[in-house]
């Protein structure tokens, strides 16, 4: 393959960062006087520099295209940054508040009320902050909506639904109505072609596979009418008409805040018909009915998820966020599909994911050094799943238009330099 490689290949990378260092600080040496007539004050230097430390610039700062925990807003960041010690006057930080005092309940109050203008959740469905990651979910939902014995339909697009489907059988009767796995989990089936059981209590998905990067552009139709869906990874990333579903959980390390928050929504008459086996800690009845405060919940992590639907919100909503990530992925898919075979996406076109961009090089040999180069020019992460290899671009909402052209300009320069 004959390409002309740019003049000066890394003339668009060079850079001169601001890093700003502490202060070195010389050990302190204190010699007792003979005869000391008062105790001597000592001030901790470390502590004070902590307060005088200059805010990070922009330029230190890398580009992180992980899968999660992943890259959050800037200005999210800054305005955490800014209330850490003391949270709007109260005199503490939130890591430091009651969660049934007044200041925390104020804040996931908000939360609430953002989540559900972001996504237009109607009244008849409960949103609850919960913890254990979306993985916990695979076991609470057919405790919460079977009985041991009622059949389940799955269909698995990727990694994720098959666990699910795995963890389901524990406690149900589920069917794999549907699996891409013979294909690599590379496609999405045809909803007519889908055998369901009329039977089944719920109809499970996962909206965006997060290691394969397929994503379901439309949805299948329940015949029993409900329809579960993990969307972790594509979570208010655009509109979702959230009727549609009995039940929607996410983890929020993806899209909408730190690790160690796992939102659910789900329709308030689901609720309240439990397996008598359930752990009181999955029992959705239990967290509706304390508001998400039955225990000690992630409020940290809460916290964060309000700012980041804030930042959501003063965006224009989710529509004009779905605009931002079609522009974004369109770059990337472009730049791999124009590639002329050096770099390659396995997933359908139909199907390809806005939030998880996985490809491949054409030499093999060559991905390992492809991510060593991208982490010198500060963009990091881009090493592939270990289940999969090759490489995987995970571009969430808070990844910038400028991060992914850095990254297509730093394909180009690569492959004029390897092809």
């Amino acid at each position: 393959m004959a390409m002309s490689a740019p003049t000066s290949p890394h003339s668009f990378l060079l850079q001169n960062p601001n890093r700003h260092h502490l202060p070195t600080t010389k050990p302190i040496s204190l010699h007792p006087s003979p005869r000391p007539t008062k105790p001597i004050s000592i001030t901790c230097l470390a502590s004070v520099q902590v307060h005088d430390r200059p805010a990070a610039a922009a330029q230190d700062r890398v580009f992180n295209f992980a899968a999660g925990p992943a890259i959050l807003p800037e200005s999210v960041l800054r305005k955490a940054e800014s209330e850490l010690y003391n949270w709007r006057g109260s005199g503490m930080s939130v890591m430091e508040m009651s969660h049934r005092g007044k200041e925390f309940l104020s804040i996931i109050q908000k939360a609430e009320s953002d989540l559900r203008s972001l996504l237009s959740i109607p009244s008849d469905y409960a949103v609850l902050f919960l913890q254990g990651g979306a993985t916990t979910q695979f076991a609470a939902i057919p405790l919460n909506l079977c009985t041991q014995s009622d059949p389940v339909d799955f269909v698995v697009t990727g990694s994720w639904g098959d666990k699910a489907f795995k963890e389901a059988s524990k406690y149900c009767k589920p069917t794999l109505i549907w699996s891409g796995k013979s294909e690599k989990y590379t496609k999405i089936p045809c909803f007519d072609d889908l055998e369901q059981n009329p039977h089944a209590k719920y109809l499970h998905i996962c909206a965006n596979e997060t290691i394969h990067g397929v994503e379901f552009k439309n949805y299948p139709t329940p015949k029993n009418g409900l329809m579960v869906a993990d969307m972790s990874s594509n979570f208010c990333s655009k509109p979702v008409d959230v009727s549609k579903f009995g039940l929607i959980y996410a983890g929020a390390q993806k899209n909408v805040g730190p690790s160690g928050v796992t939102i659910v929504i789900i329709r308030k008459d689901l609720i309240g018909n439990a397996q008598e086996i359930t752990p009181v800690m999955l029992d959705y009845k239990i967290h509706a009915d304390n508001n998400s405060l039955y225990n000690t919940p992630p409020c940290y992590g809460i916290y964060m998820c309000g700012l980041v639907f804030e930042d959501l919100l003063a965006q224009g909503g989710l529509v004009e966020v779905e605009k931002k990530n079609v522009k974004k992925a369109k770059i990337l898919y472009d730049a791999i599909d124009e590639s002329k075979g050096f770099y390659r996406c396995p997933v359908e076109k139909s199907v390809r994911s806005l939030m998880n961009v996985p490809f491949t090089l054409e030499k093999a040999e060559l991905e390992a050094e492809f991510v060593k180069e991208a982490a010198k020019e500060k963009m990091v992460q881009l090493k592939g799943h270990r289940s999969v290899g090759g490489m995987r671009a995970s571009i969430y909402n808070a990844m910038p238009l400028a991060g992914v052209e850095k990254l297509v300009v730093f394909m180009k320069d690569f492959q004029a330099r390897h092809a």
